[in-house]
């Protein structure tokens, strides 16, 4: 009896986790510009959605849609935040509250695309750079690097807004953001600051 409590009690603190996310958010000055989010795994994806915005001073007001991605960066199946109730086939959207982020995580540096207003298409680049071992209440900002620009900054794109997989120009340096590997490199981080200064 007791050596199942043990076992029981040893699979529920294993079971717990978080995920450090580095948000990055595309920006036309090609700015280092991200936050890392760390997120509980069991955390539903309205939830990171809601850290996002807040994490770079967005209203929140605005629709949105999360995609699986892969090392290239293209848009996989969408997780979006209402249901549009548009589509019934099999490649539906999901939707955020109801779609549990470990559900989607399915290799140790998982990346997804968050699209945020789809008139101003801001554009966040999600990559899965640790998991931890322990469970957060609530999702946190473990780092902030560059100020976020303001939400109406950016110039209503009439062209790609209503364009179901609009092309994205990603300016910045992905690899470079993104990677634990920080060797000097005067053409990649000819535009960025030294990321060696920074603890992730």
């Amino acid at each position: 009896m007791d050596e199942c409590y043990i076992c029981a009690h040893t699979k529920s603190r294993h079971s717990m986790s978080s995920y450090k996310f580095r948000v990055l958010i595309d920006n036309e000055d090609n700015e280092e510009i991200f936050r890392d989010i760390i997120i509980s795994s069991n955390e539903n994806f309205e939830a990171f959605y809601e850290a996002i915005v807040s994490a770079f001073n967005f209203s929140g007001q605005e629709l949105a849609s999360f995609y699986v991605s892969n090392d290239e960066w293209d848009k996989g199946h969408e997780v979006a935040l209402m249901d549009m109730e548009l589509n019934e086939s099999l490649n539906a959207p999901s939707i955020m509250k109801e779609t549990i982020i470990k559900d989607l995580v399915t290799t140790k540096d998982q990346k997804f695309i968050m699209v945020y207003d789809f008139l101003r298409m801001w554009c966040f680049l999600i990559e899965l750079v640790e998991t931890i071992n322990e469970t957060y209440e609530y999702p946190e900002v473990s780092l902030s690097v560059g100020k976020a620009p303001e939400e109406d900054s950016k110039e209503i794109d009439f062209e790609n807004s209503f364009d179901s997989d609009p092309p994205m120009d990603l300016g910045n340096d992905l690899d470079d953001i993104f990677s634990d590997s920080h060797e000097e490199d005067e053409e990649d981080f000819e535009d960025y600051g030294d990321f060696d200064d920074y603890d992730y």
